[in-house]
């Protein structure tokens, strides 16, 4: 059933009964075109962009949980664009306007919220370095604002600008950032891809690879082996477990990254908000709670929960910014697994073994990526070449020197 007010009104009538699952329950099927193994934002797009955009409709989605148990329902909903490097600024510009027009693509709301990004800085030569990546965005037509201390304080009157020890002296505005509502993103996707005939397989981990003659040629899993003529990885922080089943090892490592909400408090935070003297970022939810997180915990681990010195340091961020946030009831934390590249940026590529295609490496950036990341990893699927605007996230550049190290931190993982 489509969505208008029409559908709604005539369900409303009939006491809302008559609505139906919004994506089939799967059975596998022996063989199909392309397999993608996860069932997150970025596998389910993939497949919807596979069907949508590229007329190949023979997909299936192999989830080992149900749609949208991983990463993708564990992150704080940010959406932005704002990146200072060539490599980086026109894929997540693509996926920006991607998520402009998602609710009318999809056929549903995945409540984006355009309400502006903020990042603050504290001394001179912050300031210099936002204004750096300011220009950097304006030169690729991507939207930048460079704020005083006046200008924030405009937007944030709440913010510590008398007492504080890092003083707030202005900040880079990107207005068309903002949030999405992440598990809506998810089923989004999924019902789009279902009504154009993908197959969405859930409880169906993959355990190994089929072979043949060199070539991965499917997908073993505890529902069965599935035949592909092309398989794709999408799994975030299991990358490196599930590519080894193949024989890759991969420059990857998996880290925990924490996330916050605080109980529901009335309309305060006008967008989404960065300081700029340690790791603290927050925005406040539909419900009213103030969402935030900061570092990841900077060790390997496979939990998808954290420890509590990254708990008081991303508290303490919360208290420099804002000291207010200090009389505020804690009501939830949890964790994401994610797959850091020794650069800080994703991999989007054709893998060394034929017929295994990746997409993984997305550190911090997962879910903001989430449509330009579809798009791109079904260009690369449909047609064996890079998309345009992913060219430079291919596997091999860490051989090749040609590495997109945003933060400028180096080959530390834990550091990006």
């Amino acid at each position: 059933m489509g969505y208008s007010i029409f559908s709604l009104a005539r369900a409303a009538l009939g006491g809302h009964r008559g609505w139906g699952p919004a994506w089939r329950k799967a059975a596998p099927k022996p063989a199909y075109d392309v397999v993608i193994v996860g069932g997150g934002g970025h596998g389910l797009a993939a497949a919807y962009h596979l069907a949508a955009t590229y007329g190949v409709h023979n997909v299936a989605v192999v989830e080992k949980g149900w749609i949208g148990s991983g990463n993708a329902g564990r992150n704080t909903t940010i959406i932005r664009s704002n990146y200072l490097l060539p490599g980086n600024i026109p894929f997540y510009e693509l996926s920006m306007q991607l998520w402009e027009r998602q609710e009318r693509d999809l056929d549903f709301n995945t409540m984006v919220s355009q309400r502006g990004v903020l990042n603050l800085y504290h001394s001179d030569a912050q300031r210099d370095g936002y204004a750096r990546r300011g220009n950097a965005m304006r030169l690729h037509g991507v939207d930048a604002e460079l704020l005083d201390a006046d200008g924030v304080r405009k937007m944030a009157p709440f913010l510590n600008f008398g007492d504080a020890r890092f003083p707030i002296r202005g900040g880079l505005l990107q207005k068309r950032g903002g949030t999405a509502r992440h598990d809506a993103v998810v089923w989004g996707y999924a019902r789009a891809a279902d009504r154009l005939g993908v197959d969405i397989i859930e409880n169906a981990e993959v355990t190994g690879f089929l072979e043949e003659n060199g070539r991965i040629a499917g997908v073993e899993t505890t529902r069965g082996a599935i035949r592909a003529g092309k398989t794709g990885l999408a799994v975030a922080g299991n990358t490196s477990k599930v590519a080894g089943r193949a024989g890759l090892r991969l420059p990857i490592e998996s880290h925990v990254l924490q996330a916050f909400v605080s109980e529901g408090i009335k309309p305060l935070i006008p967008g989404v908000i960065t300081f700029g003297a340690g790791h603290f970022y927050v925005s406040q939810s539909d419900k009213g709670g103030l969402v935030f997180g900061g570092d990841i915990d900077g060790y390997n681990s496979y939990a998808q929960r954290g420890n509590l010195p990254v708990i008081r340091d991303v508290c303490e961020g919360g208290m420099a910014l804002m000291p207010m946030i200090g009389r505020i009831r804690l009501l939830r934390h949890w964790g994401g697994i994610m797959d850091m590249t020794m650069d800080g940026s994703p991999i989007i590529d054709r893998t060394p073994r034929d017929g295994l295609y990746l997409n993984g490496g997305w550190c911090y950036g997962g879910f903001k990526a989430t449509p330009g990341s579809g798009l791109c990893f079904a260009h690369l699927l449909a047609t064996n070449t890079p998309h345009p605007a992913a060219t430079a996230f291919r596997l091999d550049r860490f051989a090749r020197g040609a590495v997109i190290d945003e933060k400028g931190q180096g080959a530390r993982p834990n550091l990006h």
